[in-house]
């Protein structure tokens, strides 16, 4: 059992490690180095525009860029580090990224084992199934008190943002635990109480609201991370069954 678990949740982890690479590269990315533009003071936002024709807006601090149109790949393709830096931060990306998804696979295999070992048949449509719902643990529910965050945004105490991600991440998967597999009015309950309770609590916010990067690509970020998330924990629910299936057939 555990070779199998092990050894589905290495190949299941991988491809939806390269899938996150890839879909990061092609929606994601731009939008971390814009932000980072922004944070570093490369580029300035709210900068004030001229109402008469000439122009009253401050001049721009050194290597900042207050009128500069969004990137296009030509001038300045945003890495400060030349291509060795560029190549070495993309491998470093999807290194990280598979081994974070490996890790995911490894919960989502040791739920299938207990799912099993309960009785429950684990196929293809419940493997989406599952991926899904580990999407809604560990990416939805925090980003409803913590969403996804852009450089040169404000935040909260990191250590106050990492406790409460992690109860909610657990409360959230504990209670659609119960919710799937409880047979009493009680376990229901007591997931609607887990549900709910980290936002009841609430997340960590900061005392005020303020950054340098602008709302608007924040909020793309934030949609752009959890679309391209669901995809990737769906297809990880997806090859983990099937491998998990293959292998007891085997």
């Amino acid at each position: 059992m555990f070779q199998r678990m092990l050894a589905s949740a290495l190949f299941a982890g991988g491809v939806a490690g390269l899938l996150a690479a890839l879909l990061h590269f092609a929606f994601v990315q731009d939008l971390i180095l814009l932000g980072e533009k922004y944070e570093t003071g490369e580029l300035t936002h709210f900068a004030a525009p001229a109402q008469d024709g000439h122009d009253h807006a401050p001049a721009p601090t050194a290597g900042a860029d207050a009128g500069a149109a969004p990137d296009d790949g030509h001038a300045d393709d945003g890495h400060s580090h030349g291509t060795g830096s560029d190549l070495t931060r993309n491998g470093l990306t999807v290194l990280f990224t598979v081994l974070v998804y490996v890790s995911y696979a490894m919960l989502l295999a040791a739920g299938f084992g207990l799912a099993e070992s309960m009785g429950r048949r684990i196929d293809l449509k419940v493997g989406v199934l599952w991926g899904i719902s580990g999407f809604a643990a560990f990416q939805l529910a925090p980003a409803m008190g913590l969403a996804p965050e852009l450089p040169g945004s404000i935040a909260a105490d990191l250590g106050d943002r990492q406790v409460w991600w992690w109860g909610t991440a657990l409360a959230t998967a504990t209670a659609l635990g119960l919710l799937c597999y409880g047979r009493s009015l009680l376990t229901a309950g007591l997931a609607v109480v887990l549900l709910a309770a980290p936002h009841v609590i609430g997340a960590p916010l900061p005392e005020g609201y303020w950054g340098q990067a602008p709302t608007e690509v924040g909020t793309l970020y934030s949609a752009r991370t959890l679309g391209t998330g669901l995809a990737v924990w769906a297809a990880l629910g997806g090859a983990l069954a099937w491998f998990w299936t293959r292998g007891k057939a085997a």
